[in-house]
């Protein structure tokens, strides 16, 4: 499977540009048999060794903006949860269960524009501009405001990791540019590109997710989660989002 050309650049304007902050990438195993149900069936599930992944992925979003807005953009929290798909073999890329924002007028942008299941909710997080140094510790909270699912952590940052290389788990798992949905039957996709992740070694002090459960996944993010990592943040190009050929 090719993994490198997803990050390649699309050619062409972008459809907007954002400042991804002070991430966490929270990771649990799963069988794929578990999965497999909730994932449309347009898609296939991208496995590491046979493993599959859920993951949970609470951030600050800056400057959120097409390109024909001036000024200096949106910001608010987001958190996503997500697991890894392919499509015929390749092109591999992430697929939301749903996505959690602290901004209405953002939740409403993306579900009318780009048809992404995103949630209005009450959040708080990191606020560092990816000036957090190793031994320090984050916190995230996030509470839906129409139906009160929740989720929670702690984490302590650890060493900083060399460069995920093709091939390993930190790559399998950091380094993915591709979104998938569907719409009205029809199979979407969307890019982003950035430069690779910097990234850190973390360590989950407290976790409770009501997240996964909600997605149908229930008693997973009681646990603590098999994979762990913390990101400064990457500078990001957004595509548009469009419908994939048979």
């Amino acid at each position: 499977m090719d993994r490198v050309s997803p990050s390649h650049r699309p050619s062409g304007r972008n459809a907007g540009t954002q400042r991804w902050r002070d991430l966490l990438f929270l990771h649990w195993e799963l069988e794929p048999s578990v999965l497999r149900p909730l994932v449309p069936a347009a898609l296939e599930l991208d496995l590491y060794e046979g493993r599959a992944f859920v993951g949970v992925v609470p951030f600050l979003m800056r400057g959120i903006r097409p390109p024909w807005l001036p000024g200096p953009g949106l910001d608010f929290y987001e958190t996503n949860l997500r697991t890894y798909v392919q499509r015929g073999g390749d092109d591999p890329g992430v697929y939301f269960f749903s996505l959690e924002a602290s901004s209405w007028l953002a939740v409403q942008a993306a579900r009318v524009g780009w048809g992404l299941p995103y949630h209005h909710a009450r959040m708080s997080g990191a606020d560092n501009e990816g000036q957090v140094g190793v031994g320090d510790t984050l916190a995230y909270e996030s509470t839906r405001r129409a139906s009160q699912v929740s989720f929670q952590t702690r984490c302590r940052v650890g060493a900083q990791l060399p460069q995920p290389q093709l091939g390993s788990l930190e790559h399998f798992l950091l380094e993915r540019y591709y979104l998938y949905n569907v719409r009205a039957g029809q199979l979407h996709r969307g890019q982003v590109h950035h430069v690779p992740y910097p990234a850190h070694s973390a360590e989950v002090l407290s976790v409770d997710d009501g997240l996964v459960a909600a997605a149908g996944l229930p008693g997973v993010g009681t646990r603590p989660p098999d994979h762990a990592h913390y990101s400064p943040g990457v500078d990001v190009e957004v595509f548009s989002v469009a419908p994939v050929s048979p």
